[in-house]
């Protein structure tokens, strides 16, 4: 197969194998290789109320899409990830988050990733490494993604000021 480009989510919000959430990112983005993207803090999404360490990469790969996502979660197995409820704290999450191929649907993988458009902290931090890919779904670049969310979200706090 060829060489792919992908770009990986990295975050984390609880003590694992690696120590803090903050280690453990730096310590994925270590093992991962490629560019990587500087670690950010963010808020948790749903129940979760520990503060996530969350960064990108940019890796090479000749794996396919499935092949990858089998890696990326025996890594993930190897930090310290327990199964758990959705959006409860971990010790490492990897996500594929776009892909040089396009786009990929099976009943276990989505890429690009279905939500990753709407979460600031994976735009973030993508946006440093790669602010030109374009999201195949939208045509838009990431740079213009998070653009849009983030005026998405100052725009109701102008309203409330004005």
């Amino acid at each position: 197969m060829a060489v792919s480009i992908y770009l990986v989510a990295v975050g984390a919000n609880r003590c694992g194998r690696h120590g803090p959430p903050r280690a453990a990112v730096a310590a994925a983005l270590r093992l991962l290789g490629g560019r990587a993207a500087p670690i950010i803090a963010s808020a948790p999404l749903g129940p979760s109320i520990r503060t996530f360490a969350n960064s990108a990469a940019l890796i090479e790969s000749d794996e396919s899409p499935p092949a990858l996502l089998a890696r990326l979660k025996a890594i993930e197995r190897a930090f310290g990830r327990r199964a758990g409820r959705r959006w409860g704290a971990r010790a490492l999450d990897l996500d594929i988050v776009l892909w040089s191929g396009g786009t990929w649907r099976t009943r276990l993988l989505a890429v690009p990733h279905p939500a990753f458009r709407t979460r600031a902290f994976v735009l973030a931090p993508a946006l440093s490494i790669a602010p030109d890919w374009r999201d195949p779904g939208s045509g838009l670049s990431l740079r213009q993604l998070h653009a849009r969310l983030t005026r998405a979200r100052a725009a109701p706090n102008r309203l409330r000021s004005a």
